[in-house]
């Protein structure tokens, strides 16, 4: 079966550090442009040939031991709103872009940026013709979102390998829109953290500043509070391993055709019963454009403004 291929290659027993070394080295970023800019693109390269983030890195990087790979989007503390590009082929990251502006997250008092590393799982996929039968909402038509909580911060396009711990459930515009909580496997904390009561354990404040800063993000732009599932609960590391299996499968059926492709580019160059698979000397995959990289271009100074929400209950 299809779904069985993709999970029965599992990494050699190294020691967790070498096994680190080796997933995160064999992928870089392929810069395009300068930075806050509409033209900016962030390929990832996969021992220097172009990948898809969406389709071609594997979700499990170490399937038996519970460690998935994660694609960085937002490195924390930073505003850019950055995220695969659904639409374009081989899904390069990009910055957001809303009436043909750039986007950035404003700064809610007192959170700065994004307060984790943030990015998405690949090979992962919530599909919006499926209601979840507790949050009562559609997917949103996105890979599935992951909050990594290490104390490193990363970068655009840096792909870590994370243990989950557990998941909220964001309700946007009426859409179930999951928030996977991880950490990095080689954080000094990762031996401590193993389900989402130890986040609160080890690092007090962090789930309420998290579902705080969801909540209220968008005040700034004239949008009113979003809303969660489970009155704001963070669901534990089962639930989560079962909303990420299940967005595994509805991206099973993406990749291979049994579900409209909802606009979404399937470009990809490793799953060969894909209508979407290219080989290698395809014009679309030699033309990609080459790494070009810039300075990153100014940004209005406004970005960096505080923030201050009223009435945000305690």
């Amino acid at each position: 079966m299809f779904g069985m291929s993709i999970k029965s290659s599992p990494v050699r027993r190294l020691s967790s550090v070498s096994r680190h070394l080796i997933m995160s080295s064999q992928y870089t970023p392929r810069l395009v442009g300068a930075a806050n800019t509409l033209e900016h693109r962030i390929y990832i390269e996969q021992n220097g040939s172009v990948v898809s983030p969406f389709h071609d890195i594997p979700l499990f990087a170490d399937q038996n031991n519970g460690i998935f790979n994660m694609i960085v989007e937002v490195p924390r503390w930073t505003n850019a709103k950055m995220e695969i590009c659904k639409e374009e082929p081989f899904n390069p990251i990009k910055q957001d872009i809303k009436k043909g502006r750039l986007r950035f997250v404003r700064n809610c008092f007192p959170h700065h940026g994004y307060i984790w590393n943030y990015g998405a799982f690949p090979q992962t996929w919530e599909d919006p013709s499926q209601s979840n039968a507790e949050t009562k909402a559609k997917g949103d038509n996105d890979p599935l979102d992951v909050c990594e909580i290490g104390e490193q911060v990363g970068y655009v396009g840096q792909v870590k390998q994370v243990k989950v711990l557990g998941i909220m459930a964001l309700l946007d515009e009426g859409e179930t829109d999951w928030k996977v909580i991880v950490v990095d496997v080689q954080d000094p904390l990762a031996s401590k953290l193993n389900d989402i009561e130890d986040v609160e354990r080890h690092l007090p404040g962090l789930i309420r500043a998290t579902n705080e800063w969801f909540r209220i993000y968008k005040i700034p732009d004239g949008k009113p509070e979003n809303t969660f599932a489970f009155s704001g609960e963070a669901k534990n590391k089962k639930y989560a391993t079962e909303i990420i299996h299940e967005c595994h499968e509805a991206w099973r059926r993406l990749i291979t055709g049994e579900s409209p492709m909802q606009d979404l580019s399937i470009h990809n160059i490793t799953i060969k019963n894909s209508p979407g698979f290219i080989q290698r000397d395809h014009p679309m995959y030699t033309e990609l454009p080459p790494d070009s990289r810039k300075p990153p271009a100014p940004i209005d100074p406004s970005v960096s403004k505080w923030w201050y929400i009223s009435s945000a209950p305690v």
